[in-house]
C-alpha cells in the first residue's frame, strides 16, 4: 500500500519555523518527484515547493521563495520542509505529494498525496 506521511506540523508564532517531513512507503519515490501544497480554510489548495526525484532541481511558489527550503535524504524517500520567518498567512493544512512527473507535480495533477498536517502561525 503507498503510502505518504507527514509529520511537524504544529503551533508557532510569526518569525518562527517549523520543520515538515514526508515519509514515503509502498513503492520506489526514490525515483518520484515530491512535493508539498497546502490549504488554508475557505481556500483552494495551492502549490508550496518541489523537489526532483535526484534532488537537483528545486521549484517554489512566490510566497515560498527565500523562506522555506526543500529538501529529500539521501535514500530519496523522506522529503523535508523547511519553514522559516512563518507569517500567519502561512496557516494551512500541508500535503506531502508525490508524481513520476515533477511537471504533473507542480500543478497538482501528481497521483499520490498524503493525509496532511496541520500548520498554526500566531500573530
Amino acid at each position: 500500500q503507498v503510502q505518504l506521511v507527514e509529520a511537524g506540523g504544529g503551533l508557532v508564532q510569526a518569525g518562527g519555523s517549523l520543520r515538515l517531513s514526508c515519509a514515503a512507503s509502498g513503492r520506489s519515490f526514490s525515483s518520484y518527484a515530491m512535493g508539498w501544497f497546502r490549504q488554508a480554510p475557505g481556500k483552494e489548495r495551492e502549490f508550496v515547493a518541489a523537489i526532483s526525484w535526484s534532488g537537483g532541481m528545486t521549484h517554489y511558489a512566490d510566497s515560498a521563495k527565500g523562506r522555506f527550503t526543500i529538501s529529500r535524504d539521501s535514500a530519496k524517500i523522506t522529503v523535508y520542509l523547511q519553514m522559516n520567518s512563518l507569517k500567519p498567512e502561512d496557516t494551512a493544512v500541508y500535503y506531502c505529494a508525490a508524481d513520476i512527473r515533477m511537471d504533473l507535480l507542480v500543478v497538482g495533477a501528481n497521483r499520490y498525496w498524503g493525509q496532511g498536517t496541520q500548520v498554526t502561525v500566531s500573530s
